[in-house]
């Protein structure tokens, strides 16, 4: 009997471990794409997926600050941060396939694995160029705000997709293009090929999200803005900023009269 698709996302969220969590991923996305699950959701997605002991999650507000960006200590902060973002991307992205594919379609369903599939690789990525500084994922405390926002809205796939993807997933178009020239201008040139890589899969990500949120606002026959904005207001606990990369953003299908309206200067 194939196994489901919704019990192999299940096992690869709930691995604890981020290697054997990465190689999950990555199994679930291949057998999904080799027809080797079927498209059946016969098991609940866990409200908290499997996490390593290190590192010790904190609120943002007693996060410590990184250091100057030059210093080696700055240099394995930011990294360990961005190891982080994506670790619990790979959680973002599997959760919203396995939570909600079986409303949608099995198209969503292959987009949100190959998503998947790419942040274990971003993290992959990541924490192998964080080892050749000399640390690891773990060596530092992090925030979870990124999953808080995925637990707010796990009982609605329009939320999910207006947050998750298009304000969240969103800032990093904005704001991974001044990491990089940071990067570059300290002379990091593996670190700048690792960040050029996710600035173009995150732009193919937040488009799978905007397409996606279009076809639910479609299906409810609601107008496309005005349910963006809404859900935004009612899910999304911080404010929508500049500065944008609007080009960016407008590759991933979204709009500076979408965003524009409600941003906080």
């Amino acid at each position: 009997m194939t196994r489901s698709i919704a019990a192999a996302i299940r096992e690869a969220l709930l691995e604890c471990d981020p290697r054997a969590k990465v190689m999950a991923t990555r199994k679930v996305a291949r057998d999904w794409r080799l027809g080797r699950l079927s498209f059946v959701f016969d098991v609940e997605m866990p409200e908290v997926p499997g996490r390593p002991d290190a590192p010790e999650l904190l609120p943002p507000g007693r996060m410590p600050k990184r250091g100057k960006g030059g210093s080696e200590r700055g240099r394995i902060a930011l990294w360990h941060a961005l190891a982080h973002i994506e670790f619990v991307a790979i959680d973002l992205a599997l959760d919203m396939a396995g939570r909600f594919g079986g409303e949608m379609d099995e198209a969503f369903v292959s987009d949100f694995l190959s998503v998947a599939a790419d942040e274990a690789m971003h993290y992959a990525l990541i924490d192998r160029h964080l080892r050749s500084l000399g640390s690891h994922y773990g060596a530092l405390p992090a925030h979870d705000g990124l999953w808080e926002a995925a637990h707010k809205t796990r009982g609605d796939v329009g939320a999910r997709l207006a947050v998750v993807p298009m304000v969240l997933e969103a800032r990093g178009l904005d704001v991974t293009p001044a990491t990089l020239e940071r990067v570059k201008a300290n002379g990091d040139k593996r670190g700048a090929g690792i960040l050029q890589r996710i600035l173009d899969d995150e732009i193919r990500h937040v488009r799978f999200g905007a397409n996606h949120f279009a076809d639910v606002a479609e299906r409810l026959n609601e107008d496309h803005d005005s349910l963006w904005k809404s859900l935004v207001s009612r899910h999304f606990g911080g404010a929508v900023k500049p500065p944008f990369n609007d080009s960016a953003r407008l590759a991933a299908g979204l709009s500076r009269d979408l965003y524009g309206s409600i941003a906080c200067s």
